[in-house]
Order: structure tokens, then C-alpha cells, then sequence
């Protein structure tokens, strides 16, 4: 496998931990973002927050995980848009910091990109015995994380309920929804209460 990552997020110890740990992680820093939360900044923040989550969702919608190889929805611009749409989430609740941390912004891009570059590769060598040479056109034709055209006769505009409901997708809708509802209560009340 070609390695292109610095090889530390391709430590199985490192993997496991993050795959298990990813939603207390993801609470912790809405912990950690609540209490510097800025108010002006709420719409912005939801507004790409719910960018990355549609692409989640409509990715949800386009995917029959390892039992097709799906070139159609956000796959016919992009190999992994479902990663792409994810950077987006909790960029969107960072940038409920201000301007002033623009920093912190280059850091979570900057890992982000880390760690799913080293977490597609795996993949790939996971899906190309399965689908072989289709997989390898496929590859060949359309960018790993940077949208492009849609490939010429492939369905852009699919949504496919059943695969949406088998995808979790509403359970993750949900999940982002709350997270925003509790930081926005908070950054609009609750700080007001704590100084008041």
C-alpha cells in the first residue's frame, strides 16, 4: 500500500481509539467550544455546518456500502465526498470562535486531512479486490477528495430512501441537530445567566 500520510494515523492503536472515542471527542470539544462561543457567529457556523451535513445525508442516500460500487449522487464528483461533507460539521461549531481563531482552523484542517488520507488509502486497498478494474476507471477519473465535474451519464440527482434509512442517516441528522440546538441555547442564554 502506498504510503502518503506521515504513517501515525495508520497506527492500528491510534485507529482503534479514534473510531471508538470519536463522539465523546466530538462532545468534548462542543465542551470545550460552548463557553467562547460567539453569538454573531451562530448563523455562519450553522450554515456550514448543515453544508457538510447534507452532503453526509445525501451521500447516505447514494451508498449500498460494499455491495455496489456506487458512482452516482456526490460519487460522480468525488470519490470521497462523505469525508469532505464531515470536515465540514465541526468546522462549522469551530467557527463559532471568532476570527481570531483562525488558527485552530488551520490545525483541525490540517490533522483532518491526515487522518483521512491515511484512512482512505486503507480503504481503497479494502475496495479495490472487490471491485477490480471498475474500481480502478473509477479512480483513474475522478479526484480522491477535491470535487470535479460529474462523470458524463452517471445519475448526479439520486436520493434513494431505502438506502438512507439503512445508512443511519436521520440518527446522524439528529445528532448534529441537537448539538447545534445545546450550543445555541447556551451561547444565547447560557452565558447570559452565568453573568447575570
Amino acid at each position: 500500500m502506498k504510503q502518503t500520510s506521515d504513517g501515525l494515523f495508520q497506527h492500528p492503536g491510534l485507529r482503534s481509539f479514534l473510531v471508538k472515542a470519536r463522539k465523546p471527542l466530538f462532545l468534548l470539544v462542543l465542551l470545550l467550544v460552548a463557553p467562547f462561543a460567539r453569538a454573531d457567529w451562530l448563523l455562519a457556523g450553522f450554515v456550514v455546518s448543515m453544508i457538510g451535513e447534507f452532503i453526509q445525508l445525501w451521500c447516505f442516500a447514494s451508498l449500498d456500502k460494499n455491495s455496489t460500487l456506487t458512482i452516482r449522487g456526490p460519487y460522480t464528483m468525488v470519490r470521497n465526498p462523505m469525508y469532505l461533507g464531515r470536515f465540514f460539521i465541526p468546522f462549522g461549531f469551530l467557527m463559532l470562535l471568532g476570527p481570531w481563531w483562525w488558527w485552530l482552523l488551520l490545525i483541525y484542517t490540517v490533522v483532518y486531512w491526515k487522518y483521512m488520507d491515511a484512512r482512505v488509502e486503507r480503504e481503497e486497498a479494502h475496495l479495490q479486490p472487490i471491485f477490480g478494474a471498475p474500481y480502478d476507471d473509477y479512480r483513474a477519473k475522478v479526484r480522491r477528495f477535491v470535487p470535479g465535474w460529474p462523470l458524463a451519464g452517471k445519475p448526479v440527482a439520486y436520493w434513494n430512501w431505502a438506502l438512507f434509512a439503512q445508512n443511519n442517516a436521520g440518527r446522524n441528522l439528529m445528532g448534529t441537530l441537537l448539538a447545534w440546538v445545546a450550543v445555541a441555547a447556551w451561547t444565547l442564554w447560557g452565558t447570559t445567566a452565568l453573568r447575570g
